[in-house]
């Protein structure tokens, strides 16, 4: 298959693999009103498909050397399409978990498996190739968050967070034909094969960076707007903010693989990147009168350091095989750390009352992604040859 098609391919599942997540924060407001859901539980709601990820990104190796990749992807996104839908069922509110639940696990295929695709498909060319598909994912992020309180407001939220099932359908569409003509001859093992990940530092180092940026990053997708209302700031003018925030990380994103240059120590470059998160949320506590400014700081450093993690994913690995254990690893550790961002903001805000506590809890968990970033940025292999 040509390269631009591999490569259309690829960002057709990356538009699917965050739209059904991004689109809940901003209609929390909707939701709790017709369901009663207070803020812990709502917490929990936003952490569900992290967990997920969390308990599912260890078997997609397993079943993706069985059935093969591309056939892998091209389930998930089926099962994604129908869970979309599941999740907006109304007369029963168990529908809204079990569903949430399903989707967090169909989007852990797709969150494992395209780091070491794009490791096998376009070799030399890994950080931009992971720049160029995180901006799709991000881009469709944000849309589906700045599209969401508006399509709530004129139709409800069930509308507004299961009309992405049509994106899903549409990627499984494009999607099939490769999976269709694709082999499931079991790839060749590297000499590391049977090393466990879990045994590695290098591997744990990654794991620990990607989960204090995903820690971060879900928790202001699904707190943000309720931080930004406590300030005084209007929920629609939140909302909106909440989609700068994503744009202005689609555009980090595409930035930072000029500064990797596929090196491989990126520590100057994913302890800066960090450092801006820290800023932003100093800047909210300090200067609350321009949070703007502070939320588009935060959105380079979120956009920026996702590149950063996915890269060091493919960068750390000797092989495709080894890519597709590590992402396994790594993504099961970082999203159980992430599931603290939602639950933990949600708690701190009902006892405390106050925005400014998860404000800090965000400055908190950024400086130990500086730390982290130190680790995982060293150009060293999960295991030696």
């Amino acid at each position: 298959m040509p390269a631009a098609l591999l490569l259309l391919t690829v960002l057709v599942v990356a538009a699917t693999l965050r739209a059904s997540i991004t689109s809940v924060g901003p209609v929390l407001g909707l939701l709790s009103a017709d369901t009663g859901l207070g803020e812990s539980q709502l917490g929990l709601l936003g952490a569900l498909p992290l967990i997920a990820f969390a308990v599912v990104s260890p078997l997609v190796h397993v079943v993706s050397q069985r059935f093969g990749p591309e056939r892998t992807v091209l389930v998930a996104l089926v099962v994604l399409t129908g869970a979309t839908v599941l999740r907006s069922v109304a007369g029963w509110d168990g529908w809204l978990w079990v569903g949430t639940a399903i989707i967090g696990a169909a989007i852990a295929v797709g969150n494992v498996l395209l780091p070491s695709l794009v490791k096998r498909d376009f070799p030399g060319r890994t950080a931009r190739t992971t720049g160029i598909y995180s901006a799709v994912l991000s881009a469709f992020a944000a849309i589906a968050s700045g599209v969401a309180l508006p399509i709530g407001e004129a139709f409800g939220w069930r509308i507004a967070v299961g009309c992405w099932a049509l994106l899903a359908l549409v990627g499984a569409i494009i999607w099939a034909p490769r999976a269709l003509r694709a082999t499931t001859l079991p790839e060749p093992q590297p000499s590391t094969a049977g090393r466990s990940m879990w045994t590695s530092a290098t591997a744990w180092h990654v794991a620990l960076f990607m989960g204090t940026q995903s820690t971060t990053f879900y928790l202001l997708v699904n707190w943000l707007p309720t931080i930004e209302v406590g300030m005084g700031v209007a929920p629609l003018v939140a909302g909106l903010h909440l989609f700068l925030f994503q744009v202005v990380g689609i555009l980090a994103g595409l930035a930072v693989p000029l500064l990797m240059r596929e090196r491989g120590d990126l520590r100057a470059v994913a302890a800066g990147c960090t450092a801006l998160m820290l800023a932003a949320m100093l800047g909210l506590l300090l200067a609350p009168a321009v949070p703007l400014l502070w939320v588009a700081v935060a959105g380079a450093s979120s956009g920026a350091t996702l590149v950063i993690a996915l890269t060091f994913i493919a960068q750390r690995a000797r092989s495709t095989a080894d890519a597709g254990r590590l992402s396994g690893m790594v993504q099961s550790v970082g999203y159980l750390l992430a599931t603290l961002g939602p639950i933990g903001a949600g708690v701190l805000l009902e006892l405390t009352g106050a925005w400014q506590s998860a404000v800090v809890a965000v400055a908190v968990v950024a400086v130990l992604q500086i730390l982290t970033s130190l680790l995982a940025g060293r150009d060293r292999f999960t295991h030696p040859a």
